[in-house]
């Protein structure tokens, strides 16, 4: 179900959409439901529809869901309402919420098994707060036949007592919702159509009613304000640095620490304080990561070292760093950056849609743009390669063993021939022959006993 507003938000966003570890909330739900094997995922979309519909079109890792619009939004039952035309008879329906982001997997999977497809099977939880949820009515005491689900605003004092509460997740036979769910209406304090009406139904017609119990507050908490975002943001890290300490991962501080994406690391990587990594990202065996680094879609070698401040975002072609680099501080290595084994990129140094080969260094207050650098190249301060023509991007090709000197700026096409040398502060135009030393630049003029200009007496 993700049809609603979430006006608590105070966002023109759509609830759903807003996001927790880098995806959409609803996304991770999505998935959810997919790794349990689900072969059939309806999304019930109302406030904002045709924006939720567009972000889910392949975000999930599953296949694109069927969505289905429930306009004006009556309800949890009437949202489900919407969704009954595309649900099978012979399955068992599971009702997730998009708002409540980290169901476990194992959860569902035990939920489905305690369906059975011939049970109403509720997924609850005890809480010190119950506040806001639907009390769960047991015949006797706290594990006594489940007999129905009473919301907030129609319970009694003493229902309202009660801190056993449904999470919203429910497993149930198909066949049997749909029947429940024609039979609903909406002669409550609310004037909606509660879904948890269809427990009423079940007691009724002599269908089972189970309870999972989870003791996991942290999976069935939901979202509604961007104080509960956050707060459910810094759980949710805490639990990826948790998971990847115990692979042997070192991180300087969990609590300082952001996932949003997938993080594969070999042995003995250390990860310093208030770093984020997006995409799909690689650590190799002994690869340091300093402080306040940003590093997105790529794959760092073995050995290498990243120093603080480095932002690298490799897109949708990648970034990789060889084994033994030296990255930083202060670097920025952009989509289609290719770094050999050995190879320095210092401070203020950008690199782009660029291969550099082996042992090759530009230390510090450069520019490399689709260039194809080879091994043991020096690369000057402050020169660049010029790959924009104002219409089309070309290609600076320098040999192995070149020494570009300081603010040089290559005018690409060109090619910069092995072991050759090219002047400081030279502008080159044309490509040269391999070990020749290239000087472009206007010859020195030098004015003895120069008087620079002098400001006029105040009056």
């Amino acid at each position: 179900m993700a049809a609603g507003k979430g006006t608590r938000m105070k966002s023109s966003m759509p609830k759903v959409l807003h996001r927790l570890g880098g995806r959409a909330l609803v996304a991770h739900v999505i998935d959810a439901a997919t790794r349990i094997g689900a072969r059939n995922i309806v999304v019930v979309t109302g406030h904002g529809a045709a924006d939720v519909e567009a972000a889910l079109e392949g975000a999930a890792a599953g296949a694109t869901p069927s969505f289905a619009r429930q306009v004006p939004q009556l309800g949890t039952g009437h949202a489900v309402q919407q969704a009954a035309p595309f649900l099978p008879d012979d399955g068992t329906v599971v009702v997730l919420s998009g708002d409540v982001p980290l169901i476990g997997e194992s959860t569902l999977r035990a939920l489905v098994a305690q369906s059975a497809g011939r049970r109403l099977a509720l997924l609850t939880i005890r809480t010190a707060n119950p506040k806001g949820y639907g009390r769960i009515i047991r015949a006797e005491g706290h594990d006594g036949e489940v007999l129905a689900i009473v919301e907030e605003k129609d319970a009694t004092e003493a229902q309202r007592a009660i801190d056993e509460v449904y999470t919203g997740v429910m497993a149930v036979p198909g066949r049997l919702l749909k029947t429940w769910l024609a039979r609903l209406d909406n002669k409550n304090a609310q004037g909606e159509f509660y879904l948890t009406d269809v427990v009423g139904f079940a007691s009724v017609d002599g269908v089972p009613i189970v309870a999972h119990r989870t003791d996991d507050a942290i999976e069935v908490l939901g979202v509604n304000s961007p104080s509960q975002l956050a707060a459910l943001e810094r759980a949710f890290q805490l639990r990826q640095a948790e998971a990847l300490m115990a692979q042997g991962v070192r991180l300087a501080d969990p609590a300082r620490f952001d996932l949003r994406g997938t993080l594969a690391c070999e042995a003995d990587v250390e990860i310093d304080i208030n770093c984020v990594f997006e995409g799909a990202v690689s650590l190799g065996a002994g690869v340091t990561v300093g402080a306040n680094c940003v590093i997105a879609n790529a794959r760092i070698e073995t050995g290498s070292v990243i120093h603080p401040f480095t932002h690298i975002d490799g897109e949708k072609a990648g970034v990789t760093v060889g084994a033994g680099s030296l990255v930083g501080p202060f670097a920025r290595l952009r989509p289609g950056a290719r770094l050999g084994p050995e190879v320095h990129i210092g401070n203020f140094v950008e690199v782009k849609n660029s291969t550099l080969a082996a042992g090759a260094k530009a230390n510090h207050l450069a520019y490399l743009g689709d260039a194809t650098v080879g091994e043991r190249v020096n690369y000057g301060a402050g020169s660049i390669t010029a790959n924009y023509d104002g219409a089309n991007k070309h290609r600076t090709i320098i040999g192995d063993d070149v020494h570009v000197g300081s603010n040089c700026v290559l005018v690409a096409p060109v090619t910069i021939g092995a072991g050759g040398t090219v002047g400081g502060g030279s502008t080159v135009t044309k490509s040269t022959e391999p070990g020749a030393l290239t000087i472009g630049r206007s010859k020195q003029v030098s004015f003895p006993n120069w008087k620079r200009p002098v400001k006029p007496p105040k009056p």
